[in-house]
């Protein structure tokens, strides 16, 4: 039986475990800013909890319960408050202005529809208190890679369970390149336990040029866009779109 990845935090922590690189990133933009920060998509707590470790009040909003509680059980282990919020980054009312609001991990590229995301960056400029940043990474799309996903099943990568042991992870990816999303079929299995469990992943790509465009029709304007965590200028061979946005002023 196939179920959504979201389901299953604890499968989702050791198959995406946190990155320094990012979190140190985002730590630095909320120091930056200071003030009240939010992020959207917080999964895990892998970036936010350490924020609010350095001091600032932090809100994290997810659509998934089991990725909020696990999320607050971290929180809770380090002695961190954080206020855990359920709900829809495409429609949501904290009744509170940021200093700083973020997407990270790619989250973002789970709305597929252009109107989804213009409605979720608005929902962020509503909500960006003044002089307030947004900030978020998603892939840069590769049209080889994009071209090479087949559906057809191919080793990917492992990882170590505490509980099973070394796991070995395929993945059938399929490009439906009219809607600009991949949908990909996760299969973990160790040496005893082939196919224990099997996961979906859908994902939007954002093509450099139109991701101005969307940022447009909410009222957001693209200040800076970096190619790496490292700072690096953003380019054609960049593996990712980091992306720092504010409010413009409505035409």
């Amino acid at each position: 039986m196939t179920q959504d990845l979201y389901s299953d935090a604890r499968l989702y922590d050791l198959l995406f475990p946190a990155s320094k690189a990012a979190v140190d990133f985002y730590r630095a933009e909320a120091d930056g800013r200071g003030g009240h920060v939010l992020e959207l998509g917080c999964g895990t707590g892998h970036k936010l909890i350490p924020i609010a470790a350095d001091g600032h009040p932090s809100v994290g909003l997810d659509l998934s319960l089991d990725m909020l509680t696990e999320a607050r059980q971290k929180a809770d282990e380090r002695g961190v408050f954080v206020e855990w919020q359920q709900g829809d980054m495409r429609d949501f009312d904290l009744d509170n202005e940021f200093d700083l609001i973020f997407i990270a991990g790619n989250a973002l590229l789970h709305l597929h529809e252009a109107d989804d995301i213009v409605q979720c960056f608005r929902a962020v400029r509503r909500h960006l208190a003044p002089g307030g940043r947004f900030a978020f990474d998603v892939f840069n799309p590769n049209v080889r890679l994009l071209a090479d996903a087949d559906g057809v099943r191919r080793p990917r990568t492992s990882f170590t369970d505490p509980g099973r042991g070394d796991v070995h992870v395929d993945v059938a990816d399929a490009y439906d390149a009219a809607a600009q999303v991949t949908r990909g079929t996760w299969h973990f299995s160790t040496d005893s336990e082939p196919d224990f469990q099997t996961v979906s992943i859908e994902v939007r790509s954002i093509f450099p040029q139109e991701l101005p465009v969307l940022l447009a029709h909410a009222g957001l304007r693209l200040v800076e866009r970096l190619g790496n965590w490292d700072g690096s200028p953003f380019g054609a061979d960049s593996s990712t779109q980091l992306c720092i946005c504010e409010s413009a002023a409505w035409s």
